[in-house]
């Protein structure tokens, strides 16, 4: 039985709670991409890279989300708070396929936490 997208983005944050990169991007299918505004990176080697470097940016990070599926997609607004950077402007965008994302879209301005 294919999993649901609800099921699959719950099992992603649990995932994305043990930083384990290679866990992470079993979520993913093996064709999947990961969009920013940097560019696209392809695969799961693609996704372990993009989202190593937003785990990188906010380690130990307070996540607040706010999910709106729709079918097979996914639009999630978000914010981080770090030690020492936070996100107020987080938007992804997930599609996703056969029990997987094959698709994601990441946009937010990474900024020096304030007091």
């Amino acid at each position: 039985m294919t999993r649901t997208p609800q099921q699959v983005f719950a099992d992603h944050g649990d995932r994305l709670g043990t930083g384990d990169l290679d866990l992470i991007s079993r979520n993913y299918t093996e064709d999947a991409v990961f969009v920013t505004p940097e560019g696209v990176l392809t695969g799961r080697a693609g996704v372990r890279e993009g989202i190593g470097r937003l785990l990188a940016d906010l380690p130990d990070a307070e996540w607040r989300l706010a999910p709106q599926f729709a079918g097979d997609v996914l639009f999630l607004q978000w914010t981080a708070t770090g030690d020492a950077h936070e996100v107020l402007d987080g938007v992804d965008t997930f599609v996703f396929r056969d029990g997987l994302i094959s698709a994601q879209t990441v946009r937010c301005t990474l900024t020096p936490r304030t007091a």
